[in-house]
């Protein structure tokens, strides 16, 4: 006798992966309808399929062209499925739950838990209410700010559409656009590359950072280590892309090259930050140096911060595996960051991921070169893109096999919703053993 389905039973984990799963499974549904786009007869379902889940995972890899294949309705589609990926698909339920008066359970609150990357189970709720305030009070005066830029060079209520749209795909680090090209139109332009920046800046650090530095007025020695670390951590990777991309490119007559030097140190500092799982491109990501899109391959794969819009192995994790290999280095037990020891649990927590994340790229790296004609450096950036929800392409989107958009898929929807929490979900947790072996060492190394 077959076992009947009880979705009570299933861990956060799983009912997570399920959630994401469902909201694409939708997502693809709706833009497979001829009103969601231009072409007759409507997009086919696998495409449909690959747009939805690079919206929900706030990737941004298209094999459409967003402003010339989509109507409207789908863009519209597009955004709605950005807004929910990136704030996180437990922060919209809840908000909806709490709009209709509903009591939030204990098995959902464990699983908002899950989605917002946070320890405590305590101040759940009013964390959903601040992050959905935070988002759309950050994501209107970034839609109004472009609306003032854009409103110069086109009618009102399309630049205000314009604005509103950008803002919410920048914030939610998505990476989707509707000018056609990015940002390429606006290499120089100060107030969209700023106001671009700023907002998927803000929408990587994570709310729970957003909330820590609101309140504490600025005052770092107060800030929890993990809002240390994120800021540091975060500050260094922006300063250190910033100085490399302009290094590599300055000569480089594809990208900065015929760039003035005011140019030249604003298109390096959106270089340095839109691997950062932003997706965005004031400059052909195709003209880059090999050597260039090697380091942006490292910065997407380390991404945003936790609890954020981001994705990728996290800032903090990055940050762990430094501080371990730094206390190898200095011959210290204990694992110290700031003047903090981190607990083991953080650190194993930290390994797996990156070694998941890695195997992970590799696979998929390995399979497209077997069903792809394009360069490898070509096809790990596309690997590591999407498992770091980026959405920066050498330009082999769409000219990718069935098999390659249908790993792709794969890979983007692992990035969002997280490599351990996809492993959780899979296995079955055994019960602790109420024993342990003897320890014998190895030689490593």
């Amino acid at each position: 006798m077959k076992q009947k389905f009880d979705i009570h039973s299933l861990s956060p984990a799983q009912i997570l992966s399920l959630g994401y799963l469902i909201i694409i499974v939708v997502g693809t549904g709706l833009l497979s309808l001829p009103i969601a786009t231009i072409q007759e007869g409507g997009m086919n379902v696998l495409d449909a399929l690959f747009t939805a889940t690079s919206a929900t995972a706030v990737t941004g890899l298209i094999v459409e062209n967003t402003a010339e294949f989509f109507t409207t309705f789908g863009q519209a589609v597009i955004m709605f499925l950005i807004q929910i990926g990136g704030l996180g698909l437990m922060t919209m339920a809840t908000l909806f739950a709490l709009l209709v008066g509903r009591e939030i359970t204990l098995k959902e609150r464990l699983i908002i838990q899950e989605d917002l990357d946070q320890f405590k189970l305590a101040g759940l709720i009013k964390l959903v209410k601040y992050v959905v305030t935070v988002a759309l009070s950050i994501e209107a005066v970034g839609a109004f700010l472009l609306f003032l830029r854009f409103v110069q060079d086109m009618p009102v209520g399309r630049a205000l559409y314009f604005g509103i749209f950008h803002s919410i795909s920048a914030f939610n680090n998505a990476g989707f656009d509707i000018f056609g090209n990015s940002l390429e139109n606006f290499t120089g332009d100060i107030v969209v590359n700023l106001v671009i920046t700023s907002l998927f800046i803000i929408g990587g650090i994570g709310f729970a950072v957003i909330a820590q530095v609101y309140n504490n007025k600025r005052n770092f020695k107060k800030f929890s280590l993990h809002t240390k670390m994120v800021l540091s951590i975060t500050a260094i990777l922006i300063i250190a892309g910033m100085l490399v991309a302009f290094t590599l490119e300055y000569n480089n007559p594809e990208t900065l090259g015929q760039l003035t030097l005011g140019e030249k140190t604003l298109a390096s500092y959106f270089l340095a930050v839109t691997p950062r799982t932003a997706g965005f491109n004031t400059v052909p990501t195709g003209g880059l140096r090999s050597s260039t899109l090697l380091f942006m391959i490292i910065l997407m794969f380390i991404g945003a911060s936790p609890g954020s819009t981001g994705g990728g192995i996290k800032t903090t994790t990055f940050g762990v595996l430094g501080a371990v290999l730094y206390a190898r280095v200095v011959g210290r037990d204990d694992i110290e960051v700031f003047k903090r020891r981190l607990d083991k649990n953080d650190i194993y927590n930290a390994i797996s991921i990156v070694f998941i994340a890695m195997l992970l790229v590799l696979v998929v790296t390995m399979l497209l070169n077997i069903t792809e004609q394009a360069e490898f450096l070509a096809l790990l950036f596309e690997a590591v893109s999407a498992f770091g929800t980026v959405g920066l392409s050498t330009g082999i989107t769409g000219g990718l096999s069935r098999i390659g958009r249908v790993l792709i898929i794969i890979t983007m929807f692992a990035g969002r919703v997280g490599p351990l929490t996809i492993i959780v979900a899979i296995a079955q947790r055994k019960a602790k053993a109420n024993y342990k072996y003897a320890k014998e060492r190895i030689l490593v190394g």
